[in-house]
């Protein structure tokens, strides 16, 4: 069983949490208890639950944590989309932000794929 931080997904994860922090620096003060704590902890839930999931036992186990991952990722999906919508982040920033999304999470199927065979 490899460490968290070796699994390239979580890698990923990570750097969706990385630019999560830096996309919401710049969000209105009001947003900071609102939807800028929402978004983080969306985002720092992906990746954690990819290192919690990594030390269980069983396969099992390890898949539902990732489907615990997937479920905060659609959640930042959305509030990425929200942001924009509401001109906090620019469509530029939003599709990137998805992309990084998209990627992270089809690399969390495969591997939760693998673990189900």
């Amino acid at each position: 069983m490899e460490k968290f931080q070796d699994l390239n997904v979580w890698k990923k994860a990570h750097e969706l949490v990385r630019l999560t922090y830096k996309l919401t620096e710049n969000f209105p003060q009001k947003e900071i208890f609102g939807l800028v704590s929402q978004m983080r902890r969306a985002a720092v839930s992906v990746a954690a639950n990819i290192a919690e999931g990594s030390k269980r036992t069983s396969n099992k186990d390890r898949v539902h944590f990732h489907t615990m991952s997937a479920g905060s990722l659609e959640e930042l999906k959305y509030f990425f989309i929200l942001s924009c919508d509401l001109k906090f982040i620019s469509e530029a920033e939003r599709e990137s932000a998805l992309e990084i999304a998209r990627h992270t999470g089809a690399m969390l199927y495969k591997l939760s794929e693998t673990l189900k065979a």
